[in-house]
């Protein structure tokens, strides 16, 4: 019978009884929060973690806390800007040259409303890293993703894919009036379509994609939310739990609790058959619920957009 785990599980207890020894995973935004902690918890089970960040020194100092909670951790430290192409493609060129296999992706790292600006290669700031970057560096890691054991990948999204499905039409804001919050959300909505997009590519028995939301957490994403930011938020929220039916507000996690489900979708033997799907709470989504909470909206579902990203996606990237 699988495990029950809900709003509180923690990545330790996720984890717990599990070795994890022999296996590769490698994990964006590893510099600080949730990355920092999912490398943490899995390196204490055994697992070899490549920590991906761009900024090497803050790398290099979460990797030195890591070693002070785990001293036998064995980890591998690589540089990864997500809004710069070819940092992404010399970065997986890296890891493909080491010759070895990637038994999980965890698609970890994010920027969330951010003013406006663009990525190295003229992308919208958050559609370019979040979703471009990530697809980008997933494309070019496939060949040892599939060379992995029962490979998987974890996609990062968030309840604000609510906010705004994909606008295929005018994904950078070239003509549309930019809304920090708007492409927040529209870059969360295409990392769950991401996902759905590889499980339809890729058989269950070569790769497990899936998309995880993983609370809500108080972290340096947050280093953009002024006043004005955060109580649209806050507003925003109240509306979709009053919506939903929800008789909560928002529960905001520790950190370990927000890494928990990034953590049981790499590890769990039950996150098989969720494969193209959406997990929050270490479980499945529910379509129509509270965003806040488990909750997800239909348009990440709907695999005509996900493949029409797809093909977006990479006649952008070239």
């Amino acid at each position: 019978m699988a495990q029950r785990f809900d709003h509180e599980t923690t990545t330790d207890d996720v984890l717990d009884g599990m070795d994890l020894s022999g296996r590769r995973i490698a994990i964006t935004g590893t510099s600080a929060g949730l990355g920092e902690e999912a490398t943490r918890a899995l390196a204490a089970r055994g697992a070899t973690v490549i920590m991906l960040a761009r900024d090497q020194a803050a790398n290099q100092a979460a990797a030195d806390r890591v070693r002070s909670a785990v001293p036998d951790a064995d980890l591998i430290s690589g540089v990864l800007d997500l809004a710069d192409l070819a940092s992404v493609r010399a970065c997986a060129a890296a890891i493909e040259g080491r010759g070895e296999p990637i038994d999980v992706l965890i698609n970890n790292a994010g920027v969330m409303a951010c003013p406006f600006g663009r990525t190295a290669d003229g992308f919208e700031m958050q559609f370019g890293t979040n979703h471009l970057g990530h697809f980008e560096l997933t494309r070019r890691l496939m060949p040892v993703i599939l060379s992995g054991d029962a490979s998987r990948i974890v996609c990062l999204t968030s309840s604000a894919h609510d906010i705004s499905d994909v606008d295929l039409s005018d994904p950078n804001f070239e003509s549309t009036e930019y809304d920090a919050w708007q492409a927040y959300g529209q870059s969360k909505s295409a990392n769950a379509l991401h996902a759905l997009a590889l499980s339809r590519r890729h058989a269950a028995e070569d790769v497990i994609a899936v998309s995880v939301h993983p609370g809500a957490i108080r972290t340096s994403l947050g280093r953009h939310l002024d006043d004005e930011l955060m109580n649209q938020a806050i507003e925003r929220g109240k509306q979709r739990a009053a919506a939903s039916g929800a008789t909560t507000g928002r529960r905001f996690k520790t950190v370990p609790q927000g890494a928990a489900t990034e953590v049981w979708a790499a590890t769990s033997p039950d996150v098989v058959r969720h494969h193209g799907g959406y997990l929050a709470d270490c479980g499945p989504g529910v379509l129509g619920g509270n965003p806040g909470e488990n909750g997800m909206r239909p348009w990440i579902t709907d695999v005509d957009t996900a493949d029409r990203l797809w093909d977006l996606s990479e006649e952008l990237l070239g």
